[in-house]
């Protein structure tokens, strides 16, 4: 089969302008669970964005929230709404709220009802021996009655859920997505296999085994970098591991952009994508590259 060549669609990347100062995980005096952040500490925007692509026929792109203050919850989405969108940089939004809290339902509400908005994240990773890479409180956000009263919401409004998640967390949010079946649930991050010693890895792939037994999760395969230097055979792990368990109508492939500049920039990445797929069928390949965004995100290109 030939490497594909269609129209792609980048389903996970983020922009910031720096000078806004409303990232505070980006903060030099902060602490944060990822490394390496000197790298992104910049602003990243559309032009950046079109460099960053290459030569790849990328005709739209889905943005997701990027941790903004919350203090500032109508923030993003208004500064985002003020970017160039003629080609196709954050054509569609997936948002941010604070599920659990009082503030989640009238935040939800409102957003629910931009024409860009898509769906919305929440970040439940949380590492039982590694305090530093957690992101969550705690192990259980996923089992949390309040958080996730205000998740149904989602799926009552024909929304998605992203989840940045550890392996930890996944008989949490298999039980979620048998708990909500409506709910179209996307995991982020290849399920995040932080831990790459053997009983890591092999607690991952039983993460991504026990996620795809629900028919309503599926994956984006995006930040490959786990590994400080990751070889092709790393990342075709990754990759190939993912679609094993989801299979081709549940992956969905996508850069990570800037936040995966630490390690590989968009390009070479798709490069990678390209590569290792080039045994697909041209069906499967669309579906990975283009038509599963389209289905789960409802992106249009040139809306």
């Amino acid at each position: 089969m030939p490497i594909y060549t269609g129209p792609m669609i980048d389903a996970h990347m983020h922009m910031w302008d720096i000078a806004l100062d409303r990232h505070p995980w980006l903060r030099p005096t902060n602490a944060s669970a990822l490394t390496g952040l000197d790298a992104i500490r910049r602003s990243f925007l559309p032009d950046d964005y079109r460099m960053a692509r290459g030569a790849h026929d990328v005709v739209a792109t889905v943005h997701i929230e990027a941790v903004w203050d919350p203090a500032d919850p109508t923030g993003e989405i208004a500064w985002l709404d003020s970017l160039d969108k003629s080609s196709g940089v954050a054509n569609r939004y997936v948002a941010s709220a604070p599920f659990g809290t009082p503030q989640a339902q009238a935040g939800i509400e409102r957003d629910c009802d931009h024409p860009r908005v898509t769906g919305f994240r929440s970040i439940v990773s949380w590492h039982p021996t590694l305090p530093g890479k957690s992101w969550a409180k705690h192990g259980a956000v996923a089992e949390d009655p309040d958080w996730r009263r205000d998740v149904a919401l989602l799926a009552r409004h024909g929304k998605s859920l992203d989840l940045m998640m550890y392996p930890y967390q996944a008989e949490s949010v298999a039980a979620l997505a048998r708990a909500l079946p409506d709910l179209r649930i996307v995991v982020n991050h290849c399920a995040s296999p932080l831990d790459r010693d053997e009983a890591g890895l092999d607690r991952w792939r039983r993460a991504l085994a026990t996620l795809a037994a629900a028919p309503n999760v599926a994956i984006k395969i995006n930040m490959v970098g786990y590994d400080p230097n990751p070889t092709e055979a790393v990342i075709d792990e990754l990759v190939l591991r993912c679609i094993d368990a989801f299979g081709t109508d549940r992956s969905i492939f996508a850069s990570d952009w800037p936040t995966s500049s630490r390690v590989m920039q968009p390009s070479p990445i798709f490069d990678h994508f390209k590569r290792i797929t080039a045994g697909f069928s041209p069906a499967e390949q669309s579906a990975l590259f283009h038509d599963n965004a389209v289905r789960i995100y409802g992106v249009r290109q040139g809306a």
